[in-house]
């Protein structure tokens, strides 16, 4: 946790706008001596379409959550790369420490001795925003790679080892996509599912194509094609079983039809992970 006096974000913008020359800018035409290389406090804040007394805050450490739209508009403004746009962001929203944080989302005991005593095939459960909140050890073996591996979405569209996993990527991010928006409708004050679309619409350019594109009628059917690398490709059914305690979770399970090679591989995967 940062101290009390640290300003992380504060030290990012000036840092940023130091960098950025006005001649690469719509400043180019502003004169006179400057006293420091870069931009100006109100070039950035003009350049963002923001108020100086705003940005000036946010530097000073004075407002420490800007809006996504904010932080979008000042990373357009700075320059920023996609790199950039992803320690902006994470600066920008940080995770606040409640008194009293609010419970987080759970799989119910009933629900995680059915995926524990599961061990034919990969299952997993999934909240409201996809996040991943339970695993069987199958599952957590067939994701084993994955980095940001708490979310679903996460893991398509941010995640390194997404492109190699799901070997119908398209299919995958488009699917995914299309359930985040229907769960956006059925509850629109989520605070996590807010966060979740304003951090991938910023870190994506895939997900903020699609999540801006028009919305497919009926289901997308999900691709069961997927990559492991210590037992190949794998063809998997995509089995998806509504529960009712918790509300609007998900178990999820992901059989190999019986006897193919697919089958073969996970048992070979659950033999792996019981010896690793």
């Amino acid at each position: 946790m940062d101290s009390e006096g640290s300003n992380p974000l504060g030290e990012f913008l000036r840092a940023r706008r130091a960098q950025v020359r006005p001649e690469q800018t719509k400043m180019a035409a502003t004169r006179g001596r400057r006293r420091a290389p870069g931009l100006r406090r109100d070039e950035v804040a003009r350049l963002a379409g923001l108020s100086v007394g705003h940005y000036t805050r946010l530097e000073q450490g004075r407002e420490r959550h800007p809006t996504r739209q904010t932080v979008e508009s000042l990373a357009h403004a700075l320059r920023l790369d996609e790199a950039a746009m992803v320690e902006l962001y994470r600066l920008a929203r940080p995770v606040v420490q409640r008194r009293r944080p609010a419970r987080a989302e759970q799989a119910g005991p009933e629900v995680l001795q059915l995926l524990n005593d599961w061990t034919v095939a990969p299952a997993y459960i999934l909240g409201r925003s996809h996040d991943v909140l339970a695993r069987n050890r199958l599952a957590a073996a067939l994701h084993n790679r994955f980095i940001f591996g708490d979310n679903m979405l996460r893991m398509i569209f941010l995640d390194p080892a997404g492109r190699e996993f799901f070997r119908d990527w398209g299919i995958s991010a488009r699917a995914a996509v299309h359930e985040l928006r229907q769960a956006a409708r059925q509850t629109p004050d989520e605070q996590r599912m807010r966060e979740l679309v304003g951090e991938l619409s910023i870190t994506s350019p895939e997900f903020r194509r699609l999540w801006a594109g028009r919305d497919p009628r009926g289901t997308i059917p999900h691709s069961g094609h997927f990559f492991h690398p210590d037992v190949g490709e794998l063809h998997l059914r995509t089995e998806i079983f509504s529960m009712t305690s918790p509300p609007d979770q998900r178990l999820i399970a992901q059989p190999a039809e019986p006897g193919s090679r697919s089958a073969e591989a996970l048992a070979l995967l659950g033999t792996l992970a019981v010896q690793s």
